[in-house]
């Protein structure tokens, strides 16, 4: 059955899927999802005639389908992605959105904002070199970053004559460290890029395989279950106020539901200001609903009359959010200028900006073993680190294990306005 909903504008209601790609350098990502793109006939014909082209100006035998991701004349020119490129496409069953990341350790801050909003994570691995420490770094980041599934990949199938051994043999490596990732769902699929097998269609010459294609996967892999529906959250974006005669006393609060299920006649708790209300009614740009979950955008409009405005939290009462000014934190840090311990810079949280310090550095994670490093505390620019916050006031947060949209936060410098670091909050409790 199909996952779409029928209506005039054909894929608009389709369920979406965003996934992110992540290998070491010249493992094939570009060229994995510039199969993708061409296989599934997602790309105009005057694309595919201008990386024809390209191509043999390089001296290429075949068609370089890499040069449809590395779209920057600085990763044409070294071969590289330097950084996050978006890639959509569509086939009848659902919409994707591709984040494909660097591979090189001074990109990690790259791979950590493409990989933030995914639900699941492609690592390539050579099936030449096996699980390598990249390998290790792009599985502990998706690990950190909770996304649901991760898919492994073991390309260039084709330099190593399609062997079963050699892909059972990398399986195993990679299982062998996979009980130290909070991961709930890996699958591994043999495929070569460069020549398509497995990719979108099987493989002729892996018949030993009996596990699907990637697209396949990732056509039907099962996602509604990644969403929080239980801890029903809703922070406050923009008060509407038409002040129109049609709609002269209305007043909503706009905002994207980060958690959850909302539905009229639903008491609720507003924080920070702890008063508590009922649900009068739900409404989108065309209509009203009776219900509404994560990850919809809509107008909430309650029963009293309280003060709320950008940055406050509405939640269920039987269901509320933790409130601390002390945060722990494993944040990835993306500036050039190092962390100051002790320094005051800007949280911003869900819709609700404060000032915070940064108390404690508890160690810094080498991401290329795994291994906590609690001697060198200096945290510099693709680090990544346990740390104790301090906030000016109180924020109202769930752990980002339970819940990615209000358990993270990005630090900002309060002079330059420049993102600092991207911080996941450890649930204590």
């Amino acid at each position: 059955m199909s996952n779409e909903k029928k209506d005039t504008n054909g894929y608009l209601d389709m369920e979406l899927l965003r996934f992110t790609t992540a290998g070491s350098v010249d493992d094939g990502k570009s060229t994995l999802i510039g199969r993708l793109l061409y296989d599934s006939k997602s790309i105009f014909q005057d694309q595919i005639e201008a990386i024809e082209i390209a191509s043999k100006n390089k001296g290429n035998e075949e068609t370089d389908l890499a040069l449809l991701t590395d779209g920057l004349r600085a990763e044409r020119e070294q071969g590289i992605t330097i950084d996050v490129a978006y890639r959509y496409f569509a086939t009848p069953k659902r919409k994707f959105i591709i984040a494909d990341t660097p591979g090189h350790i001074q990109y990690t801050r790259n791979m950590v904002t493409g990989a933030s909003t995914a639900n699941l994570a492609i690592i390539l691995i050579d099936a030449r070199h096996g699980v390598i420490e990249q390998t290790l770094r792009h599985s502990y980041i998706a690990s950190l970053l909770q996304i649901p599934h991760i898919v492994v990949c073991i390309n260039k199938m084709d330099l190593v004559d399609y062997d079963e051994s050699a892909y059972e043999k990398i399986k195993k490596q990679f299982m062998s460290f996979a009980p130290k990732l909070d991961v709930k769902d890996i699958e591994f699929i043999p495929i070569s890029a460069l020549k398509g097998d497995n990719v979108v269609e099987p493989s002729k010459q892996m018949t030993w395989y009996q596990g699907t294609t990637l697209l396949y996967l990732l056509e039907n892999i099962y996602i509604k279950g990644d969403n929080n529906y239980v801890d029903a959250r809703f922070p406050v974006q923009y008060v509407i106020r038409p002040q129109s005669d049609e709609f002269h006393d209305y007043r909503g609060y706009a905002g994207r539901i980060d958690g959850g299920i909302f539905k009229i006649g639903d008491k609720i708790k507003v924080f920070p200001s702890g008063l508590e209300s009922k649900i009068k009614t739900i409404d989108t740009l065309n209509e009203t609903l009776d219900t509404a979950f994560a990850p919809q955008s809509v107008s909430i409009t309650i029963e009293d009359d309280i003060d709320i405005s950008r940055g406050d939290m509405i939640a269920k009462i039987d269901n509320l959010p933790r409130k601390s000014q002390d945060i722990t934190a494993m944040i990835s840090w993306f500036n050039e200028r190092p962390l100051i311990l002790k320094g005051k810079y800007a949280l911003r949280h869900t819709t609700n900006d404060v000032k915070c310090i940064i108390q404690d550095v508890k160690f810094k994670m080498d991401i290329n073993s795994l291994e906590r490093n609690y001697d060198d505390k200096e945290v510099k620019m693709n680090d990544i680190a346990r740390v104790q916050i301090k906030t000016a006031k109180p924020i109202f947060y769930d752990g980002y294990r339970k819940n990615r949209n209000t358990g993270s936060f990005v630090l900002i410098d309060e002079v330059t306005n420049e993102t600092l670091g991207a911080g996941m909050i450890i649930d204590k409790g």
